[in-house]
């Protein structure tokens, strides 16, 4: 087991640039196979879940080129198997996006059941009553399932609520079925805008009606080529390193990402105090006075992302008076508070009373629990105390480093490969910050 030993209590400064989106930069190798031809993909982050991602794609028939560290030259003349394999694909939480490009070449689709993360049930109802809309059927097995089809159509379809994965597959798989597709109430992350670029670069028919940008209509061409593109950066990555600056109480400047794609985490941390000097493709973040308590809720895009909250959570330990945080995505996303607990934090689960709990989170309730909680509040400031620790999960890892770094003393964080899932040389990029950081790779 890979581990952090870190010397924390030292605020960090400096500059570090952002690498390409992992949210994007796997889904896009599992676009590139809706095409024979060659794709390029640039800015692409060298993370495990790319790599596993990369291993999947190999094992269909796609023949993959590192040009550099992060570039990627991709061929797929021929689709060699229509089943994603059951080792590399359980380890990944979206196989399942492989069923697009398989559905389209082969017309045949047998992919694990989900894994990753455990944040709760993944809402692929959605997924699997549209596809059944389009002349797909779906066989659910207990450890995989077998999507098949004499043809994709198009289709007319309203999520009952949003959803950026399944949102996602639904592009891939309408830009080759016959006919015109219409897509409501569909998700507006960025990383769909940067996949349906790449899309019509690759000769799609995509677009988000400008008077409603949540419907998006995808006129099916016969065939797609290949395309040069370039990765958007990772809006998880960027807040990661802007709460590294607030929690040590440091100054970062964060290069290579667009201020907008982050803006209510940016104008979020300005209500508390915190100093942001937005660029074109920059921004600074600075911790300059102490940060006032703040009360958030986890919503889709445009709102405040499930996936910053749990680094957030720690800036919250740092700032004064009593802040709520309430989570709306998923029905369980809080491993994490129990590790800030051990440090030292002071926080208080709770559920939200609201007056419908349906419209109100967008998981599915049936996926909820009675042990589950949707809320927390968490008491500022507080000081930290250095911990052995193992971690287990992503975003939960991440928190965990930062909080050894807030905390005056040495830390050992344990289970650091679920970290490298999404961070490319976190500990040297830290370390380039000041961080007194050593990682052990086993």
């Amino acid at each position: 087991m890979s581990r952090y030993i870190i010397q924390g209590g030292k605020p960090l400064r400096g500059e570090v640039s952002i690498r390409g989106a992992k949210n994007a930069s796997f889904k896009q190798i599992i676009a590139s196979l809706l095409s024979p031809d060659t794709t390029y993909l640039l800015n692409v982050p060298s993370i495990s879940d790319v790599h596993i991602t990369e291993s999947i794609a190999k094992s269909m028939g796609a023949v993959i080129v590192h040009n550099g560290e992060h570039s990627l030259e991709i061929t797929t003349k021929d689709i060699t198997s229509s089943e994603v394999p059951s080792g590399t694909g359980e380890k990944s939480r979206t196989s399942f996006m492989f069923a697009a490009p398989l559905l389209a070449r082969t017309g045949e689709a047998i992919v694990p059941m989900p894994g990753g993360d455990k944040l709760g049930a993944r809402p692929l109802d959605r997924l699997f009553e549209c596809y059944r809309l389009m002349n797909i059927t779906i066989d659910e097995y207990d450890d995989h399932l077998h999507f098949k089809t004499n043809g994709i159509k198009a289709v007319d379809f309203t999520f009952p609520k949003p959803s950026h994965t399944v949102t996602e597959v639904l592009l891939m798989t309408c830009a080759l079925a016959s006919g015109d597709s219409v897509l409501r109430n569909a998700a507006l992350e960025p990383e769909i805008d940067d996949l349906i670029l790449m899309l019509n670069s690759m000769g799609a028919k995509i677009n988000r009606d400008p008077n409603d940008l949540k419907t998006i209509h995808i006129s099916g061409v016969s065939s797609l080529h290949g395309t040069s593109h370039q990765v958007i950066a990772d809006r998880n990555e960027s807040v990661t390193f802007a709460c590294a600056a607030l929690c040590t109480k440091g100054s970062i400047n964060i290069m290579k990402i667009r201020p907008q794609i982050i803006e209510t985490f940016l104008s979020t941390i300005e209500k508390m105090g915190a100093q942001v000097v937005r660029g074109y493709d920059e921004v600074t973040v600075s911790w300059v006075k102490n940060l006032k308590a703040v009360d958030v809720e986890t919503e889709p895009e445009p709102g405040f992302m499930t996936d910053w909250q749990a680094m957030f959570s720690l800036v919250l330990t740092q700032s004064v008076g009593c802040s709520s945080l309430i989570e709306r995505i998923f029905p369980s996303r809080f491993q994490h508070i129990n590790t800030l607990n051990q440090m030292g934090a002071k926080t208080k689960f709770f559920n939200p009373e609201v007056a419908n709990p349906d419209s109100y989170y967008q998981f599915n309730l049936e996926s909820d629990k009675p042990e589950y909680f949707h809320g927390v509040k968490i008491y500022g400031p507080t000081k930290l105390n250095p911990l052995e620790l193992s971690v287990s999960d992503l975003r939960a890892g991440a928190t965990a480093t930062l909080a050894a770094l807030t905390a005056d003393g040495k830390s050992t964080i344990n289970g650091v490969e679920f970290i490298e899932r999404g961070y490319e040389k976190l500990a040297d990029r830290l370390r380039s910050l000041g961080a007194q950081i050593e990682y052990i790779k086993v």
